[in-house]
């Protein structure tokens, strides 16, 4: 686990090896979102980028009448 500082003007940076194992770009958008007691950066990504990202999930479960 890598410790940040902030800065005076309230500024973080991402180490290095987080950055790269989640492809984060100079001037991507994140979403900061506070869940309980921590800070969570949740990386914006474009909806092309996500296209096949379930490939290969099981669709098989047994749905409810009103949801086929």
């Amino acid at each position: 686990m890598a410790a940040v500082k902030i800065s005076p003007k309230y500024q973080v940076v991402i180490p290095k090896q987080i950055r790269d194992k989640l492809r984060l770009a100079p001037g991507q958008q994140l979403q900061a979102l506070l869940y309980e007691n921590r800070i969570e950066l949740i990386p914006v990504r474009p909806l092309k980028k996500l296209r096949g990202f379930l490939k290969g999930i099981d669709a098989s479960v047994e749905r409810e009448a009103d949801r086929v």
